[in-house]
């Protein structure tokens, strides 16, 4: 870590990506749409001054305002801009050389009270080269005369933000005659007298003119491909001035994918309040351990003085009090907590774009699905969709949807629309998993349901103190919440319709059918009104959980887009559970589902149906139509594909342990990513090892499944403590997590206020 500014970084390195992907060194470029810049230049003036060269950046500026805008106008003279709907003015002024016609009106704005622009760009040379047939008096008078002009800029340097930009390099090859003189040498030349005199009267200020020295390395990579040799092709000035943009505006606008030139957010109050609980969770259990280990120490040996003889300590462990498992929990978590927060809060370590290309997502994928063949297993027992199947399943999801995000891939659609598909694979799970829970064991109780929701909100609800974030920034957490509250919801509500009242009489399964009719239509009628649906969900406390950005929209997308898929999950359980309650389906080991010529043909039909989604989600062209279509038929590669692995005997016996592994603790893969595996809150990836990508890639996956896995621990152990089965002890628990709600939206209001 070598410290410093990202600003300065910005300014002066970097590397492409690909052919048009600039990522300077250490931070992310947040790309402006017109609006951004609109709404971050308001009121406004910025100021270019300089030659053909500068009124190419003053175009690509202001394209970024006004896409609309043509290059039009006197090209040896002045240009004005202005955007009235924002009070924004840009203007360029034709100063070719740095002589004393530029001084003047440099000088003309740290006079008196004229008005200053916000923003000065200034760079000139090529003139003084080309008029001068590049002799050394050219160069020994430009080195006087910018000598005289920086103490002007350096005085406006205090005021408004002033950048010098250094010449680019020419193609000298495709340069004309009249150009020739133009050499690289030459500039060169110029831009190390300017670098050397340019702030030379105040290194120990903070109001320094800023040298844009990044055009340079841009230009070292695309000037071949100018139509000149001298002016840069349109792609590079683009990047240039969304360079420009960023460094102005990140700090104003604070976008989430812009790291560049963002100043550390300070702690929250809450934030503060959960760094001091910590802190005395760790100082408590070391106290405690202490304690222990000098109790230890004092009854390892005692001797028996009449015979001499040494007393063995007891090898049975001592039981570990509730508090100590508490504390321990916590001084683990604390730890781990400390590490989001100085990966994706403090600006401790690098943050870089995402890019992506098919091999850095197909490579890596078949790299797992090969590792994952390595370690097939037996299965316990043959059931469909039985446990170390479910695991296995959520295994690979999570690690194909993790390679997606790592590499980019959502700009890929048909990669996309396949992602879709998974993650209404792990909903059709939940509908599938809670059903069967709860028509097979009929539990409906109190400490069923807080036990799925704290493992289920645990990490989230921590993550939001720590972090600062809302808790539907975790999309699929609430997702989850709430669908399984639905599921509940439908199976409590009287008549309560369980297995073994439906096996005394089978009209009871007309009866669950008319409530998965009314859960369909209660879902059909929501997504179809978004009204409604934000009217609920905007209501206290309600709004707190689901808004994001100040509203609703969000949450509702989410839960439009895979509306049917958790009752697709809840029937495909209930016809599983009743063909097996009647015998019709055969689960024995090595056995096909049902007879030869029904499984041959449900197998095909299965193959067909899988990869004619798969041809149909490739050939998307447009993701908004494509989205509008995938609840109603992401279902049929999810069947496609359950069938697939459970209609074969042998198939169904047999699992990935590598997988299963990863998929038991899925979840927490699942939302550990958002900060310590990707950064900037998913949109570009953690560095922790600058310069290797492979070996960052190995090094920061090391640590975040090894924190992922100790996650899932500590919350089984606090599940244990924090929700127990007795039901009054229970319900003291639930008051005092009540009163920790209230508390945390007290002081987030008080947050709020003070933000304010």
């Amino acid at each position: 870590f070598q410290g410093g500014d990202t600003c300065e970084y910005l300014l002066s390195s970097g590397r492409f990506l690909g052919e048009k992907v600039w990522q300077p060194h250490s931070c992310m470029m947040h790309k402006y749409k017109n609006s951004e810049a609109k709404n971050c230049l308001i009121d406004k003036h910025i100021v270019f001054i300089g030659d053909s060269r500068i009124r190419q950046l003053f175009y690509s500026f202001i394209k970024l305002i006004n896409p609309q805008v043509k290059e039009e106008g006197n090209k040896h003279g002045n240009i004005p801009f202005e955007d009235k709907s924002s009070s924004i003015k840009v203007d360029f002024l034709w100063y070719p050389e740095v002589n004393g016609s530029m001084r003047q009106r440099i000088k003309s704005w740290t006079e008196g009270s004229v008005a200053k622009p916000h923003i000065i760009v200034v760079g000139a040379a090529t003139w003084s080269i080309k008029i001068h047939n590049g002799s050394n008096e050219a160069l020994a008078q430009y080195k006087i005369n910018i000598t005289s002009i920086a103490p002007l800029l350096e005085k406006l340097a205090k005021s408004s933000d002033v950048y010098w930009v250094l010449q680019d390099p020419v193609y000298e090859d495709m340069l004309s005659e009249s150009r020739k003189m133009i050499t690289n040498e030459k500039i060169d030349a110029y831009n190390e007298a300017a670098v050397r005199i340019l702030n030379s009267s105040s290194r120990n200020s903070k109001a320094k003119v800023k040298v844009f020295s990044v055009s340079k390395l841009i230009a070292q990579e695309t000037i071949m491909k100018s139509a000149d040799g001298l002016h840069l092709p349109e792609s590079s000035r683009d990047t240039n001035a969304m360079i420009l943009m960023n460094v102005y505006c990140n700090k104003i606008m604070k976008p989430i994918d812009g790291s560049c030139c963002q100043p550390q957010p300070p702690l929250t109050l809450i934030q503060k309040m959960a760094f001091c609980f910590f802190t005395l969770s760790i100082i408590g259990y070391l106290i405690i351990s202490l304690i222990h280990r000098n109790n230890y120490r004092k009854n390892k040996s005692c001797t028996d003085l009449e015979s001499g003889e040494e007393k063995k300590p007891s090898i049975s462990t001592p039981n570990v009090s509730t508090l100590e498992m508490l504390l321990h929990s916590f001084c683990k978590l604390g730890l781990i907590m400390t590490y989001f927060y100085l990966c994706d809060r403090a600006n401790l370590f690098m943050k870089e774009n995402k890019f992506y290309t098919h091999s850095s997502f197909f490579i890596p994928i078949v790299y797992i699905l090969v590792l994952g063949v390595f370690y097939t297993e037996n299965t316990k027992e043959t059931k469909v969709l039985n446990r170390e199947q479910t695991d296995e399943w959520k295994g690979w999801m999570q690690l194909v949807i993790l390679i997606y995000h790592i590499s980019g891939a959502s700009t890929f659609l048909p990669v996309y629309m396949h992602i879709r598909v998974l993650v209404a694979a792990y909903l059709f799970q939940t509908g599938y998993g809670h059903f069967s829970y709860f028509w097979i064991k009929g539990d409906f109780g109190v400490y069923r349901v807080c036990q799925v929701l704290f493992r289920l909100n645990f990490l989230v609800v921590v993550l939001c103190i720590v972090m600062d974030r809302p808790y539907q920034f975790y999309y699929f957490v609430p997702l989850v919440t709430v669908w399984f509250m639905i599921i509940y919801a439908t199976l409590a509500i009287w008549p309560q319709i369980v297995q073994k009242k439906a096996n005394g009489n089978c009209l009871w399964h007309f009866g669950l059918l008319l409530k998965l009719i009314c859960l369909l239509t209660c879902i059909y009628f929501l997504s179809y009104s978004q009204g409604t649906f934000e009217k609920i969900f905007s209501f206290w406390p309600l709004s707190k959980c689901f808004e994001l950005n100040g509203n609703v929209y969000e949450w509702w997308f989410r839960w439009k887009l895979d509306r049917y898929v958790v009752f697709h999950g809840m029937l495909f359980a209930f016809i599983y559970l009743a063909l097996q309650k009647r015998q019709m389906i055969s689960e024995g080991k090595g056995d096909p589902l049902f007879s030869n010529r029904v499984s041959n043909i449900l197998l095909f039909i299965s193959v067909v149906s899988f990869l004619t989604y798969s041809i149909w989600a490739s050939s998307c062209k447009n993701k908004t139509e494509c989205n509008e279509l995938h609840p109603s038929v992401s279902v049929v590669q999810i069947l496609a594909f359950v069938l697939i692995r459970n209609i074969p005997g042998y198939v169904r016996s047999v699992y990935s342990s590598f997988f299963a592994w990863f998929g038991k603790i899925s979840l927490e893969l699942f939302i550990c990513q958002y900060h310590i595996w990707l950064a900037a809150d998913t949109k570009g990836i953690l560095v922790l090892i600058p310069g290797y990508p492979m070996f960052n890639v190995l090094v920061s996956t090391f640590i975040f499944v090894c924190v992922a896995h100790e996650i899932s621990q500590i919350t089984n152990d606090l599940a244990q403590i924090v929700v127990p089965k007795d039901n009054s002890t229970l319900l003291k628990r639930l008051l005092c997590i009540g009163g920790f709600f209230s508390g945390l939206h007290l002081f987030s209001a008080i947050q709020d206020q003070s933000r304010h």
